[in-house]
This record gives structure tokens, sequence and C-alpha cells, in this order.
């Protein structure tokens, strides 16, 4: 799985286990839907740590817990 992937992964895990859309983690976040759609929809292929970050305070939760997740464990590097 490469990074682009995991973050996907990650970010629609988190969606689901505090049962909120896409459009609500957007609102909470203060971004554009848009931002949201092009990391699920893989438009865009490496997201920055500031739109990682904003997710993260959306959702509470630290940048250090968005990443302790066994999907970035083994990451490829292509």
């Amino acid at each position: 799985m490469d990074l682009q992937q995991a973050v996907k992964y990650r970010i629609l895990n988190l969606c689901n286990e505090r049962q909120i859309t896409l459009n609500k983690l957007a609102t909470l976040s203060g971004m554009p839907q848009s931002t949201l759609n092009s990391l699920i929809d893989g438009t865009s292929k490496n997201p920055t740590l500031l739109t990682i970050l904003r997710i993260c305070l959306g959702l509470n939760i630290e940048l250090k817990d968005f990443f302790d997740d066994k999907v970035f464990f083994d990451l490829d590097d292509e």
C-alpha cells in the first residue's frame, strides 16, 4: 500500500468510526469538500501535512493519532 492509499483508508475509517460523512468532516475541518474528495478519489497523490492536520483538528485527534494505525506500517515508497 502506498501513502496516498493509506491516507484514504485512514480518513474513511475515522469517518466510519464516528459515523460522519466526508461532507461533515470537511465542515468540521474547515476545508472544501473537494479537497477531501480529491484525497479519496486519488486525484491528490500527495496530501500536505497541513491538510492532514486540519482533518485531525476536525476530528479532535492529534496528528500522531492519525498516523498511529497499522495501515501506515510497511508502506511502499513508490
